[in-house]
């Protein structure tokens, strides 16, 4: 008798911040986001130096759980979620901590993109979904095995979700999704009319 056993699994953490406080941290996130993203002239520079699309203050900021109030309530909020997410992982932490250690802005305009990457030296990546209009870009996540898949045929395009190469998770505002930071991901190419406003972060092992 045949049996297939599932290994080497690839979560994906999902959340939803909803209710009247949630609502009340959107708001005053995008009213941030968007006052940061108008004067952090360094950060501006460096998009345009790099060609990115929008804004990040990825480059230019790295206090803003400090600077802005309202960044420290999301930094707790979010550790509570990593947290169980480490737990799922089963991740023996030996006594240390996952540590937040860097949390930016992402302002993608209409028509623009963040290619293909991986987060180096952090453990968990995520991304909290500020302010998400209609056609805005749902984050698209690689399978890892990807470049090793040589001589691999293509998967039907109705292939379960768990036999696909590539999975797409759509977002609404209060969203946090946390991946393991080797993880591949990348934004599509934004249809929305308007900005898509998110903030991304690391998780160090400290």
């Amino acid at each position: 008798m045949a049996s297939i056993d599932t290994l080497f699994v690839t979560k994906v953490y999902r959340a939803e911040l909803t209710g009247s406080k949630a609502e009340q941290r959107n708001a005053e996130l995008e009213a941030a986001s968007l006052s940061i993203a108008e004067d952090d002239e360094a950060g501006q520079r460096w998009c345009a130096k790099h060609g990115y699309p929008g804004y990040t203050s990825y480059a230019s900021l790295n206090d803003l759980p400090w600077r802005v109030p309202v960044f420290g309530d999301l930094l707790k909020e979010i550790d509570k979620h990593v947290a169980a997410f480490a737990k799922e992982l089963e991740y023996d932490l030996q006594g240390r901590k996952l540590v937040m250690d860097s949390l930016w802005i992402n302002i993608l305009p209409p028509g623009g993109i963040h290619t293909s990457h991986i987060h180096p030296h952090s453990v968990i990546s995520g991304t909290y979904y500020v302010t998400i209009p209609e056609g805005a870009s749902a984050l698209k996540l690689e399978d890892p095995r990807l470049g090793f898949m040589m001589a691999a045929p293509p998967r039907k395009a109705k292939a379960k979700t768990e036999n696909r190469q590539f999975a797409y998770m759509k977002p609404v505002p209060g969203t946090v999704l946390l991946w393991e930071s080797w993880l591949r991901h990348e934004v599509p190419l934004n249809e929305a009319e308007s900005e898509r406003i998110s903030i991304s972060f690391n998780y160090a092992w400290q």
